[in-house]
């Protein structure tokens, strides 16, 4: 596809495979009012449905692919998208091997991750809110990213034979997630994602190495069991945990904070007290036609 300026997204700065594609909305360039102004997609937040429809319209318009709409709830679950897979299907990431089909996760301060194989045969999207992250009430303890990579990982067995392309059903030798990448998207940031002792805690008992969990936390000046968390490091730790090494996208500087950039990004911590309600993003990776 040819890319067209338009404020209403951005192109996803990573190395993919040719053939993978990805974008992240703005809240630029829809119709919906304040305080869903402009380009609201989500439908749960009480802007007019109208409004949401015609900027959904507008996305699959400007990507010029089929996108779902999922149902998120801040749990672990993977859908395996099909064509006809409905929107409202419940769950907080998703995964597809399907041409034209954009896996497809709402956001307004949790943190988007998008995945990609090597070769561009498979791409997810998960939505990554610190329960999620954390896995809080899930039984076993297991994160929405390490939900996501035992899926994605199950649809990327091998690597193709050299020189084949991505039509080629002749796979030979097993790679798992060695060549896989991930992107993180925008997220509140560390200055302005102050949290309790009990999201630290959270994070401390899921598995991961102690020192590393602690250095996402930095304590409040002057308010004892308060933290300042860093959400896309405790993504980034998590994905290298599990074996994924190529991440790219946010960094936890301010540029990439969703709270602070209110010209771009919507904000639920920051919108959400003083008027009400706030829009959705939406962070897509699909595989072209």
């Amino acid at each position: 596809m040819t890319w067209q300026a338009d404020p209403a997204w951005e192109p996803v700065a990573w190395p993919a495979p040719a053939g993978v594609k990805a974008a992240m909305t703005t809240r630029l360039g829809g119709v919906s009012r304040a305080p869903f102004d402009s380009f609201n997609l989500g439908d749960h937040v009480g802007d007019d449905p109208i409004c949401v429809a015609a900027n959904r319209q507008r996305l699959t318009r400007l990507l010029g692919v089929q996108t779902v709409f999922l149902k998120q709830i801040h749990g672990i679950h993977v859908e395996h998208l099909q064509h006809h897979t409905p929107h409202g299907t419940v769950a907080d990431a998703c995964v597809t091997q399907s041409l034209g089909l954009a896996c497809t996760v709402m956001v307004a301060d949790c943190l988007p991750v998008l995945l990609t194989d090597s070769v561009g045969r498979t791409v997810a999207a998960a939505h990554a809110g610190w329960r999620g992250l954390a896995g809080v009430d899930q039984p076993d303890g297991q994160g929405v990213l390490a939900s996501t990579l035992k899926t994605f990982g199950q649809l990327v067995p091998t690597e193709k034979t050299q020189g084949a392309s991505r039509s080629d059903s002749c796979l030979v030798t097993p790679v798992g997630l060695a060549g896989c990448m991930a992107w993180l998207g925008p997220c509140i940031g560390p200055a302005a994602f102050e949290v309790g002792a009990e999201v630290r805690e959270a994070f401390m008992a899921c598995g991961l190495p102690v020192q590393a969990v602690s250095a996402c936390f930095e304590p409040v000046a002057g308010a004892t069991g308060k933290y300042h968390a860093h959400l896309a490091s405790l993504a980034r730790l998590q994905l290298s945990q599990l074996g994924l090494t190529n991440i790219y996208g946010n960094d936890g500087s301010d540029a990439w904070c969703t709270v602070t950039q209110s010209s771009r990004w919507f904000s639920h911590r920051r919108d959400a007290g003083s008027l009400g309600s706030t829009g959705r993003m939406a962070a897509c990776v699909w595989l072209e036609a």
